[in-house]
C-alpha cells in the first residue's frame, strides 16, 4: 500500500524536475532527447549496415577510432571556441553540421551505391563535430538554468536523457531497419537534429557578453590547462574521471564476449546486459536528480567509487545470466554516480570565462581515455581472459578509491 501522501509525492516530483521550473531547460531536454533517439538509431543502423557490407569485426573497430581521433586533436580547441562566441550559436552550427551527413548517408543508402569508405569518412566528419559538440554542450548547461542551485539536478537529468534514448533509440532503430531499412534510420536521425535546433533558436538567454580580453589561441588554451593543474580539487576530479573512463567505462567493450564466453549466451544475452547497465545509470541520474541541491557530491561519489569496483569484482566471478544482469545494474549505478557527481562538482567551481576550456578538459579526459581503455581492456581479456580483464579493472578502481579515501578525506564534505 502506497503511503506516500500527495503533499509528499509533489514535493519529491518538484525536486526530481527541478530543472524544468527553467523554460531554457525544458526546451534543451525535449529537443535534446529526441535528437539524441535518432542519433543512438543511427549508431545502431550504421554498425549493423556496416558488418553486412563487410562481414568484418574489424571495420566496426576502425568506425570507433576514426570517430575517436578527433576527440584528440580538436576538443581543447572546441573549449576555447565555446568560450569565445555565444554558445546557442555555436551549438546550432554544430547541430547542422551533423544533421547534413545523417542525410548524406541516408542518400547514399537510398541510392545502393553506399561502400564502407562512405561510413567512415561520414564518421570522421561526426567525431570533428563531436569534438567542439562536447565542450559547448557541457559549458551550457549552467546557462539553461535559472537558479544555479539547480545545476546538479540538470546534469542528473541530462545523464537521464541521455540513457533514456539509449534505450529508445537503439530498439526503434532495429525496428525500423527490419521494416524499412537502414536509410530511414539515417534520414530520422537527421530530421530528430530539427528539434535541438528548433529548442536553441526558441530560448531566451540575456545577451552574450564577449570575454573582456583574449590572448592568442593557444595561450587562452593553455590558461584552461594552467587553470586545471593549480586547482587542486579540479585536478583530483579530472584525474578521476580519466581513471574512471579508463578501468570503469571501457568494461562495455567486454560486453558481447562475455555475453558469449562467459554466461553462454548469445546476441541477446548481450543487448541483456547492456540494458541492464543502462537501467542502472538511468536510476542512478533519476536519484541524483531528487536529492538535487541536499545532495552531498562528495558523500555520494565515494560511495560510487566503491560500489563500482567491488560491484565488477562480484561480476566477474559469477557465470550465471540473472545475477550478471542484476550486478550490470549495480555497475551502472556506480558509474554513473561518479560521473554526475564529477560534472557538478567541477561547474560549480570553475569561473565563467574559463568554463567552455575547462570543460573541454572534461571531454578530452573522458572520450579521450575511452578508447585507450578499451584497448587496454580487449588486450588483457585476449591474453588472459575476460575475467582476469575485469578483476584488473576493479583491482585498479579500488585501489584509487582507497587512495583518495585515505589521502583525500575532502572529496567526502565537498557539496
Amino acid at each position: 500500500m502506497d503511503t506516500t501522501t500527495p503533499a509528499r509525492r509533489s514535493r519529491l516530483a518538484s525536486r526530481t524536475f527541478a530543472a524544468f521550473s527553467s523554460y531554457n531547460y525544458r526546451a534543451w531536454f525535449i529537443g535534446q532527447l529526441l535528437s539524441l533517439i535518432g542519433s543512438w538509431m543511427q549508431s545502431a543502423a550504421q554498425g549493423y549496415l556496416l558488418f553486412e557490407l563487410t562481414r568484418s569485426a574489424a571495420y566496426l573497430g576502425y568506425v570507433g577510432f576514426i570517430s575517436g581521433v578527433p576527440t584528440w586533436l580538436f576538443t581543447l580547441v572546441g573549449g576555447l571556441v565555446a568560450d569565445r562566441v555565444p554558445r546557442r550559436n555555436l551549438l546550432v552550427l554544430i547541430q547542422i553540421s551533423m544533421m547534413l551527413p545523417a542525410f548524406l548517408l541516408a542518400g547514399l543508402t537510398f541510392s545502393g551505391i553506399v561502400q564502407p569508405w562512405h561510413i567512415l569518412v561520414l564518421a570522421a566528419f561526426n567525431g570533428i563535430a563531436n569534438a567542439f559538440d562536447a565542450p559547448a554542450r557541457q559549458s551550457f548547461v549552467v546557462e539553461l538554468v535559472d537558479n544555479r542551485e539547480h545545476l546538479t539536478n540538470a546534469i542528473a537529468l541530462n545523464s537521464s536523457m541521455f540513457n533514456l534514448g539509449l534505450v529508445i533509440g537503439p530498439a526503434l532503430g532495429g525496428l525500423v531497419y527490419a521494416l524499412a531499412g537502414p536509410g530511414w534510420c539515417f534520414t530520422i536521425n537527421g530530421i530528430s537534429f530539427l528539434a535541438v535546433i528548433a529548442a536553441l533558436l526558441l530560448m531566451r538567454l540575456p545577451p552574450f557578453t564577449p570575454p573582456s580580453h583574449t590572448n592568442n589561441a593557444w595561450q587562452d588554451i593553455l590558461d584552461g590547462l594552467r587553470y586545471v593543474a593549480g586547482n587542486d580539487l579540479v585536478r583530483l576530479l579530472i584525474v578521476s574521471l580519466g581513471i574512471t573512463a579508463l578501468f570503469g567505462f571501457s568494461l562495455v567493450t567486454l560486453i558481447p564476449a562475455w555475453a558469449v564466453n562467459v554466461l553462454g549466451g548469445d546476441e541477446r544475452t548481450n543487448g541483456l546486459l547492456l540494458s541492464a547497465r543502462g537501467v542502472g545509470a538511468l536510476i542512478a541520474a533519476l536519484t541524483l536528480a531528487s536529492l538535487g541541491e541536499r545532495s552531498r557530491r562528495g558523500k555520494i561519489w565515494t560511495l560510487g567509487s566503491f560500489v563500482l569496483p567491488l560491484g565488477m569484482f562480484a561480476f566477474a566471478l559469477i557465470k550465471w545470466q540473472l545475477p550478471s544482469l542484476a550486478l550490470m545494474a549495480l555497475i551502472g549505478w556506480g558509474l554513473l554516480s561518479m560521473a554526475i557527481n564529477l560534472n557538478a562538482l567541477i561547474q560549480s567551481r570553475v569561473p565563467d570565462e574559463l568554463r567552455g576550456r575547462v570543460m573541454s578538459i572534461y571531454s578530452l579526459t573522458f572520450m579521450g581515455s575511452l578508447p585507450i581503455g578499451s584497448l587496454l581492456a580487449g588486450e588483457i581479456a585476449g591474453r588472459w581472459g575476460e575475467q582476469n580483464a575485469v578483476l584488473f579493472n576493479a583491482a585498479v578502481l579500488l585501489a584509487f578509491a582507497l587512495l583518495v579515501y585515505w589521502r583525500r578525506p575532502v572529496m567526502r564534505s565537498i557539496h
